[in-house]
């Protein structure tokens, strides 16, 4: 089974080991043919609590980890410095 991965922007990083990355996926509307962009959040493990509002970083769906926590963070891609 392949391993579901995302790279998204982390939103909120105000939780202890945890952060809100929302993943922007963008599709044409089926009738119209707009370009619609949709935005999803997911909570994301963060160990050592290396990520901060504005990092671009590639999260990994993993086991249970809390009530709403199922995606680990495995890159950050980019700083909110480098941007």
């Amino acid at each position: 089974m392949a391993v579901k991965e995302r790279v998204g922007l982390v939103v909120s990083d105000k939780m202890e080991k945890t952060i809100v990355v929302a993943v922007e996926s963008r599709s044409a509307h089926p009738k119209y043919g707009k370009i619609v962009a949709r935005t999803k959040r997911y909570k994301a493990h963060d160990e050592e609590n290396k990520c901060h509002v504005g990092d671009r970083v590639r999260i990994q769906e993993t086991r249970p980890l809390s009530a709403t926590k199922r995606w680990i963070v495995t890159d950050v891609i980019t700083t909110a410095a480098q941007a």
